[in-house]
């Protein structure tokens, strides 16, 4: 049986001709840090069932340097996106009913990283989740695909990281407007390429 050629890459500039992607505005970003916040935010994203997930970890510059990772870990639905900084105090409960949970299902790309550190700064198993990263390559790609990719094959549009928000300190106690919507992206759009994916 003959295969078919892998399936190319779209180009810098074919992604920058496509439409941008159409982030969740600030007020749709929510960061958990009360008792309160943490429940609410816990059962909607029971509701959801299916859910965006990312991590994000202070960059390491030196080689062989400890990574002491991850300080942001993000949720999102559909509509929302709930961003947790891991050193916050009272989030381990939460953390754990979502990460470790059999009925919430967390999408997201390249979980085979997160999942050790988890395991190693939280104690925490990622349970029930599904790595876009090889559903994404089953469209004919050779290689696993990343999320500015899929966001551009699969939705068809033009997904933004900055550079900047990529390798800024996410063990800062204060997070900027661009680090919350840089992770809040991330777990959203991760979640959009699922759907698509599903219903295509």
């Amino acid at each position: 049986m003959h295969r078919p050629p892998p399936r190319a890459r779209p180009t810098s500039e074919q992604i920058a001709a496509l439409p941008l992607y159409p982030a969740l505005p600030p007020q749709a970003i929510q960061l958990l840090r009360t008792p309160d916040q943490l429940a609410a935010a816990e059962a909607e994203l029971r509701a959801a069932v299916h859910i965006g997930f990312d991590t994000e970890s202070k960059p390491v510059f030196v080689a062989g340097a400890p990574q002491t990772g991850p300080e942001v870990i993000q949720f999102a639905t559909t509509e929302r996106a709930y961003i947790v900084q891991t050193a916050t105090p009272g989030v381990l409960p939460f953390l754990q009913a979502v990460i470790e949970s059999d009925e919430i299902v967390k999408v997201g790309f390249g979980l085979a990283s997160d999942r050790p550190q988890i395991q190693r700064k939280l104690g925490l198993r990622l349970e029930r989740s599904i790595d876009l990263s090889h559903l994404v390559k089953r469209l004919g790609f050779k290689d696993a695909v990343g999320l500015k990719v899929a966001v551009a094959v699969v939705l068809g549009q033009r997904f933004i990281k900055s550079k900047k928000a990529t390798t800024s300190n996410w063990a800062n106690p204060t997070l900027t407007p661009q680090q919350l919507q840089y992770a809040a992206n991330d777990a959203h759009a991760s979640l959009l390429v699922y759907k698509a994916l599903n219903e295509s």
